[in-house]
């Protein structure tokens, strides 16, 4: 496999970031004078960015806002957010020894992700697991962002690999759309933040703890190699 390029989502794939970014909505609403959203409210939407984290926590509230007061909340969200991005946060189980096996085999990696760019470049480098990524590929990085294939594709070039060698491991219905999208196969993790269950997605494969990641990988890998893509 050390031709492969594998691409990570990160927010309810590679790292547990619910608990600071629902903080980050509800210190926001709080400026609105709103009560706070349970986390579970936010959870789905995650994957989606944070803009519409705080449009679907005012629908939740009962109280939708103009555009220009939502710009207000998102200003307020990210400041909060930058200067609390790891304070909860967390890698999930068995994640951070995933990659580093990957890395020691020789695989590049990279990130795709609806987060903004700088927002995960600090969350990764708080987290000490920027070093194993060779492209990062935000929200703001290129002209269009996940669902689009070419945000993936993108990624995977930033990494210095190539798309026809290339696979993603994502949580939601976003990664997947972008997957099958991008003709790449997709690894799905059930612990993620998606409200369907990844199963109905019909990604290529569903994962259940970051061990079962390799040997995933590896099937995948071998089954692409012996029936190549026209």
């Amino acid at each position: 496999m050390q031709d492969l390029t594998v691409v990570f989502d990160l927010d309810g794939t590679l790292v547990d970031t619910a608990p600071d970014l629902v903080g980050a909505t509800n210190h926001a609403l709080l400026d609105a004078g709103l009560p706070p959203v349970p986390a579970g409210v936010l959870r789905p939407w995650i994957s989606f960015g944070a803009r519409r984290m705080i449009v679907e926590a005012l629908v939740h509230a009962g109280t939708p806002l103009p555009d220009r007061q939502v710009d207000r909340l998102l200003e307020l969200f990210l400041a909060y957010y930058e200067a609390n991005i790891a304070r909860e946060s967390r890698a999930f189980p068995g994640a951070v020894e995933a990659i580093e096996a990957l890395t020691r085999g020789g695989i590049r990696l990279a990130v795709c992700t609806n987060k903004r760019e700088s927002l995960s470049r600090a969350l990764l480098k708080e987290l000490g697991l920027d070093r194993h990524f060779l492209g990062l590929a935000g929200r703001d990085t290129f002209a269009v962002h996940k669902p689009h294939p070419e945000h993936l594709l993108g990624a995977v070039r930033l990494a210095g690999g190539d798309p026809k060698r290339a696979m993603m491991v994502g949580d939601s219905d976003v990664d997947i759309q972008t997957a099958k999208a991008a003709r790449v196969p997709v690894v799905a993790v059930s612990f993620g933040y998606t409200a369907i269950p990844v199963h109905d997605l019909a990604p290529d494969r569903v994962i259940d703890h970051y061990d079962a990641l390799i040997p995933a990988l590896r099937d995948l890998h071998t089954r692409r190699t012996q029936n190549p893509a026209p």
